[in-house]
């Protein structure tokens, strides 16, 4: 199966580059869903983020995933 390098903004995977599986037509899923196990008395989440297009300065594009907070965690941070 082929995959993109994809970068990953904002959220716990700020900065990471990981391989996401693509689909027929070459491009990645629209929503990345990232499952975190319960750990240490926090229970079981899901991390999720959305694709968006990043630029370069001789103007092509590649995707890009950026992290869409919970509501609850937009009021807190």
């Amino acid at each position: 199966m082929r995959s993109a390098e994809t970068e990953f903004v904002g959220g716990p995977l700020d900065g990471r580059v990981l391989p996401i599986p693509v689909g027929p037509f070459n491009g990645v899923p629209k929503t990345y869903r990232v499952p975190v196990p319960a750990h240490l008395g926090r229970p079981a989440s899901v991390l999720v983020y959305h694709r968006a297009k990043q630029y370069d300065a001789r103007g092509r594009w590649r995707w890009r995933y950026e992290y869409a907070a919970p509501d609850g965690e937009a009021a807190a941070g």
